[in-house]
């Protein structure tokens, strides 16, 4: 036994919690799993196993939204969710789904949720929310992640919107339901695009996009890979399902997904009446007859609980109307079919498949399983074949069941059972050599109403042109490109507009010279956002859309549930439609242009008095959280970042609402057909949901930035994880407190660490940052902190250990972070950041809103005496990271007022010298850097 101990190194042994499911787990340097299992069966037990570990409050909570019993812990606030799921009949429309799986898939599912429930108890003591609230782990059952499938999924086509079009028909006319159509706060866009090998610097497809969603913290997708002798695939899950459903790469062949914007859920007119044995009767086409109905409660932490009446006619379950005597405002019910209660079938058969898919046939097969949600789907693999088609599952019916709700009576309006619409398939453009999704009115027009603009696909098209020689590393440009041509209509307006003052003369001047980019530091991007809110605010008090607008509406009542709300609200339907309503709307032209007038004088006089900051300043992500402000660092799930709701970074607010955005790319993904291991991905926040994890928040700077990580594949560059870093219910990674960390990994080398910026410099070559590993880089620090150049860093005296230390400590705080600069591969700096508020530099001056401080200390090096501007080289990357950030205004250093040389250069960058300050080390001279001094456009 001792032998065997022995002979293994540090950080290899496998631990016993893994040696039971009987997989191997491994990490990357961003703590992205990757397992390894004898077949497909223990992969699928070790994907719930490992899952459970990193997101088990995630997966909690979605169960519990499956189950409609999140109030039980979450409070009143979430009862409206769980009373629309009770009455949806999720949990029993997933059992009946999984009854109709394949006996493969069945067991495939099966071996999932037997690994969650064998990670759940250990994933639930490293996440401290289960104790705030105080809730234990429940069972997931083998038909659980078909329901969480179904929750997740069940708003997708936005079926909330028949009854916005019902009423703006009843109000403005027939001819007039569709007068705001565009893509509103009920959809999920997407980007994707394909490049064929003709296009690529390889000669092999190149397959990128980002899922645009409702962002998320702990985020809806998991980088993960799953391997097995049958296959190994990298890819995006969605934790609490198995395998890999709408992003992944095989080795073979890749595949992604946008949202087709198809309609496939109706919603009927119900008339339904209580019978004298106290059950409840619906009016068919054949007249009244028996309906389903029995009554659940729904438990409330803090309150009483809440009694709610399920009800299923033949049409589906009714989803609005609280039982007779307490219906909807019209004396009517309302009740949702869709296709997965009514097939039985969610498509989850196709899963597996698509793991072990070779070929783009492979994956075309797979996908003709598939239903629920309907897709447009990009394919491409290694021998150069690709697909674009729609796949999911559309019902035969009229023309009008897209449109609004419809009599349940009426056999006019009932499904043609056992036929579905045939699903459109498009060849890629070879002459052109691409293909674009994104949600626009394209591949599946035949299939919905509303879609997206075209200004996304449009501008993807543009940016990649004809160009040949694409690389993985170039779609960074695309992905974060700010082009806002829905601007172009209220700028023409605002060309036009007459009699302006000349403070709106001034505006309309600059806003005309405006590029029209949503650019984080962009001023004119502000100024936009303030023209177009004022716009949407005089739209909607306008006379012509009182209908709407006014007070009173039955819509804006307890007519509907307030799940629904978001749809029903008139401010944010007149933001995402305000293109068109300035284009052909209610308005006449002259009348658009005084509106205008009048938007452009207000927002004028406002800017004289408050000049408008940077747009990245204002436009914040602001994610769902089942339970928000548990953790010490939830400001940093909230950047500020560049784009709008129709750039290709779309990042949506609300028009007319809020800045804010809660929408936005849920990841992003480069599939490489040429060489898996040069393709690309990130999320927002991190592989870990566990708060405090060092992998918690790691990804959120390279989002911001649109920089992507590597999809590592060499598995001798993977660590074996024996256990988890997390410190159970801390959010510190001090030693001390947690010497669980010091042995989780094996140490990796500075040049196969992840960068968090990475700068060509002309004459100098590439500088790339990586974080400091402590245990890792002890030697080297040491080495550097301890030479007589260094004297002001107060180290000269100490051990090596005495460095980890500091460095550890540094480490776990979540205000300080320190980086080795590597020039070439190999380290030629140490890079510190702080935040002067929370470091005692910030005792001694004025800390100013957007102040960044930092550490320097270049290393000695060969380059130093024989590249000219060496050390002005590591400075320029150096900045540009910092100001990378929005939210750093300025740069504050702290140079020893003995460093004349070092004092001297940061003058000749641009530097304002500051005050001399004493501190125990050393007497330092303040010195600042601002955008402005860049010429970065932030005064």
């Amino acid at each position: 036994m001792t032998a065997d101990v022995d002979s293994e190194r540090p950080g290899e042994r496998p631990n016993r919690a893994q040696e039971a499911v009987g997989y191997e787990l491994f990490r990357d340097d961003w703590g992205i799993p990757h397992l390894r299992a004898a077949d497909a069966l223990t992969l699928a037990r070790a994907q719930g196993h490992a899952t459970a570990l990193d997101r088990a409050w995630q997966l909690e909570t979605e169960r519990h939204r499956a189950l409609g019993t999140s109030a039980s812990h979450l409070g009143a606030e979430a009862v409206d969710w769980d009373r629309f799921v009770r009455r949806a009949r999720i949990a029993d429309t997933a059992r009946r789904c999984f009854d109709r799986l394949a006996p493969e898939t069945a067991a495939w599912v099966t071996a999932y949720v037997d690994g969650v429930n064998e990670g759940l108890a250990e994933g639930t003591e490293r996440a401290p929310e289960f104790a705030a609230v105080g809730l234990a782990p429940g069972r997931w059952e083998p038909w659980t992640p078909l329901g969480v499938w179904l929750s997740t999924h069940i708003l997708f086509a936005g079926f909330p919107t028949k009854l916005w079009r019902e009423e703006v028909a009843r109000r403005f006319g027939e001819d007039r339901m569709t007068l705001f159509a565009t893509d509103g706060p009920g959809t999920a866009g997407s980007n994707g695009w394909l490049l064929t090998g003709a296009r690529t610097a390889t000669g092999a497809p190149l397959l990128a996009g980002d899922p645009h969603r409702f962002i998320e913290d702990p985020g809806v997708y998991q980088q993960i890979r799953l391997a097995c002798p049958e296959f190994d695939v990298v890819g995006l899950a969605v934790p609490g399902i198995p395998g890999i459903a709408h992003f992944g790469h095989t080795g073979h062949v890749a595949w992604a997904i946008t949202n087709a914007m198809a309609d496939y859920q109706d919603l009927y007119r119900e008339q339904v009446r209580r019978a004298p044995d106290g059950g409840v009767e619906a009016l068919g086409p054949d007249g009244w007859y028996r309906a389903h109905a029995h009554t659940e409660t729904i438990e409330v932490a803090g309150a009483e609980p809440e009694r709610v009446e399920v009800i299923e006619t033949d049409r589906g379950p009714v989803i609005i109307g609280d039982g007779p005597g307490g219906e909807a405002a019209d004396g009517t019910f309302i009740s949702l079919r869709y296709p997965p209660r009514v097939t039985g079938e969610l498509g989850f058969d196709a899963l597996p498949a698509l793991l072990r898919a070779r070929t783009v046939a492979d994956v075309d097969t797979a996908l003709d399983r598939w239903a629920e949600p309907v897709n447009v789907v990009l394919a491409a693999d290694t021998a150069g074949s690709t697909l674009h088609r729609v796949a999911g599952h559309v019902p035969v019916r009229p023309y009008a069941n897209r449109l609004r709700v419809v009599p349940a009576e009426d056999p006019a309006y009932a499904w043609r059972e056992d036929e579905t619409v045939p699903l459109p398939r498009t060849e890629v453009d070879g002459a052109a050599g691409i293909a674009v999704m994104a949600n626009e009115r394209g591949l599946a027009a035949p299939l919905g109403v509303e879609f997206a603009p075209p200004h996304r696909a449009r501008r993807i098209r543009e940016l990649l042109g004809a160009d040949t020689g694409w690389t993985p590393e170039a779609q960074a440009a695309v992905h974060t490109d700010t082009l806002l041509a829905s601007s172009r209509q209220l700028l023409s307006l605002l060309a036009w507009a007459p009699d302006l003052g000349p403070a709106a003369e001034r505006l309309r001047d600059r806003l005309l010279r405006w590029d029209r980019h949503m650019d984080a530091d962009s001023t004119d991007a502000t100024l936009y956002a303030r023209l177009r809110t004022d716009v949407v605010h005089r739209l909607a008090a306008h006379p012509a859309l009182k209908g709407v607008t006014g007070e009173g509406d039955p819509w804006r009542s307890a007519a509907y549930p307030a799940l629904f709300r978001p749809w029903l609200a008139a401010v944010p339907r007149i933001g995402y439609a305000l293109e068109s309503l300035l284009t052909v709307g209610l308005l006449p032209y002259e009348d658009r242009l005084a509106l205008v007038a009048a938007s452009a004088e207000a927002v004028a006089a406002a800017a004289e008095e408050t000049p408008p900051g940077p747009w990245g300043e204002l436009h914040r992500l602001s994610p769902w959280q089942a339970l928000p402000g548990l953790t010490p660092d939830e400001d940093a799930i909230r950047p500020g970042v560049a784009g709008d709701h129709d750039c290709v970074l779309s990042t949506s607010g609300v028009p007319g609402v809020t800045d804010l955005f809660a929408r936005g790319p849920a990841a992003r993904y480069v599939w490489d057909l040429g060489r898996r291991e040069d393709s690309r991905w990130v999320v927002p926040f991190g592989a870990s949901g566990v708060p405090g994890s060092a992998h918690h928040r790691d990804q959120t700077p390279l989002w911001v930035r649109g920089a992507l990580a590597p999809v590592v594949t060499d598995w001798n560059l993977l660590h074996r994880t024996t256990r988890d870093r997390t410190p159970h219910h801390r959010t510190t990674h001090h030693p001390e407190e947690n010497p669980a960390m010091t042995a989780a990994t094996e140490p990796v080398a500075p040049a196969l660490r992840a960068a968090v910026h990475e700068q060509k410099i002309e004459g100098f070559g590439t500088v790339r940052l990586v974080p400091v590993d402590p245990a890792a880089d002890a030697e080297l620090l040491h080495g550097w902190v301890t030479e007589e150049r260094a004297r002001s860093w107060g180290m000269a005296d100490h051990t090596r250990e005495q460095v980890r230390e500091i460095y550890e400590f540094v480490d776990s705080l979540p205000t300080h972070h320190a980086y080795l600069a590597l020039r070439a591969g190999v380290p030629a700096a140490l890079f510190q950041t702080y935040e002067p508020d929370a470091d005692p530099v910030g005792e001694c001056y004025d800390v100013q809103p957007g102040d960044f401080g930092v550490h320097l200390l270049i290393a000695r090096a060969e380059g130093e005496g024989t590249v000219k501007g060496y050390t002005e080289a590591l400075l320029t990357a150096f900045i540009a990271y910092v100001f990378s950030d929005p939210a750093h205004v300025r740069v504050v250093v702290e140079p020893d007022v003995r460093n004349e040389k070092a004092i001297a250069r940061m003058v000749r960058i641009g530097f304002e010298l500051g005050p001399e300050i004493r501190k125990p080390e050393k007497t330092a001279r303040l010195a600042f850097l601002t955008r402005a001094a860049l010429g970065l456009g932030l005064a």
